[in-house]
């Protein structure tokens, strides 16, 4: 399936939003035209199972030695189970921060030293959570072979983030074939494009 197909079920399912005019408000600060909640398309089986296959696909081809799927709390967690579900692997997910009780766990799951594993997440911004899970599994002696994910905005900054880390990420849709599908479909007017595309540039110092 195309990048821009897995970009129409979303955005018909309302996991995306666009909204230029009236843009949302990041944690980080940013004021942004997009709103991305793939956490969404749980709700909704046919575009589950689209994502779901796709993801595999992805894994299989990219990633043929994998031995087990790693997801990153929290998003990543549903979308990596269902993945090492449907290709019977082991199945573990890194923590933001280690429990506070208990094992004091960073990392759930049983974990082998040299063990080649794929990080699973829902969405790529800048890749600064997505790679302190990528930190954590090298520091626990696993083999990071690589990320899948559904979503990436594409930034330069998360590119940079990850080929400084020597980390492969392969994303289901991205942001361009996401305006190219909004425009097809009727979300946004061909003169939202300039201001999309200089968010995507500069988000940090983007406003209406």
């Amino acid at each position: 399936m195309s990048s821009e197909k897995v970009a129409e079920s979303l955005l018909k399912i309302g996991a995306i939003k666009l909204r230029p005019e009236n843009p949302f408000k990041w944690a980080s600060g940013w004021n942004s035209p997009i709103y991305c909640d793939n956490r969404f398309s749980l709700s909704f089986p046919d575009v589950r199972n689209i994502i779901k296959e796709e993801l595999v696909s992805l894994v299989k081809e990219y990633f043929p030695q994998t031995e087990a799927i790693a997801g990153v709390a929290t998003a990543g967690i549903p979308q990596g189970t269902l993945i090492a579900d449907k290709m019977n692997l082991p199945f573990l997910y890194v923590r933001p921060k280690p429990k506070d009780h208990g094992m004091e766990n960073l990392i759930e799951g049983k974990i082998h030293p040299g063990q080649k594993v794929v990080v699973v997440e829902d969405l790529i911004s800048t890749g600064g959570s997505s790679l302190k899970a990528v930190e954590a599994l090298r520091d626990g002696g696993i083999e990071v072979l690589g990320m899948v994910s559904i979503f990436t905005y594409s930034f330069d900054i998360a590119e940079k983030n990850f080929k400084d880390k020597g980390v492969i990420l392969k994303s289901l849709t991205d942001y361009n074939a996401l305006l190219k599908e909004a425009i097809k479909l009727g979300y946004i007017k061909e003169s939202d494009l300039e201001t999309l595309s200089s968010w995507r540039t500069a988000p940090e110092k983007w406003s209406v």
